[in-house]
């Protein structure tokens, strides 16, 4: 599957359970760092009153924006109906949207919120523009990715390549500069950790690749390393 082909990635957020299995195997970095507490405390620091998150998931980081940030006017967009449902459930302002065609007014926000699905917009550089144009001036960028060895050794393992996609630790910050003048960014190796050989296919299964994964039975649990970045862009 291509990351960024829309009506397969359309397919795999048509519910949260893909999401949900993924997101639960994720551990910090040895020293105790977590992607989403780094966001979230970067979000604290701007200090922003209008808050926009597109790609929301269920809604998980959304409400943490909104509990974090008890003054800003917090919204939330995705393309998936039910997953637009399940952030609403959690009292946060979500509507239907693609960042390819934001509906919102030129300089809206002070800050936009991207985690982990900029690699799933189809035109990376249609949504990047979009984003720019939403903010205010001095406005910020937050955007969680992937790199590309993350989780390879288990995709290796179970027969298939490393997941190389078009916005990734590697090459995020180039496509960034392409629309802000500054970029930061913080490097964290996550890990992902199996309680058994049944949780790690599973795993796999959710990616939705054109891959008959074939994983060699293994005696849980086990670990394997993630590669995450956080981009700062204004």
């Amino acid at each position: 599957m291509s990351m960024n082909d829309h009506e397969a990635v359309r397919r795999q957020y048509a519910d949260e359970a893909g999401l949900e299995t993924r997101r639960a195997v994720w551990q910090p970095t040895a020293d105790g760092r977590d992607p989403v507490e780094v966001a979230a405390a970067v979000a604290r620091a701007t200090g922003a009153r209008a808050v926009l998150e597109v790609g929301c998931g269920t809604g998980v980081f959304a409400e943490r924006l909104m509990a974090d940030n008890p003054h800003a006017t917090v919204i939330a967009t995705d393309q998936s109906e039910r997953l637009v449902e399940l952030t609403s459930a959690r009292g946060v302002d979500a509507r239907l949207a693609d960042v390819q065609d934001l509906p919102f007014a030129d300089a809206s926000f002070d800050l936009v919120a991207a985690m982990w699905m900029l690699y799933h917009v189809s035109d990376l550089d249609r949504g990047l523009a979009e984003i720019r144009r939403v903010l205010r001036p001095g406005g910020r960028l937050l955007a969680v990715t992937n790199g590309n060895e993350h989780t390879a050794d288990l995709r290796r393992d179970a027969g298939g390549e490393p997941l190389v996609t078009s916005f990734s630790s590697e090459n995020g910050e180039d496509a960034l500069r392409r629309h802000f003048e500054h970029v930061s960014r913080e490097d964290l190796a996550t890990r992902a950790v199996f309680p058994d050989h049944a949780a790690a296919v599973g795993y796999l299964d959710t990616l939705q690749d054109d891959v008959e994964w074939r994983l060699p039975y293994f005696e849980g649990p086990r670990e394997y390393a993630g590669h995450v970045t956080v981009f700062v862009a204004s």
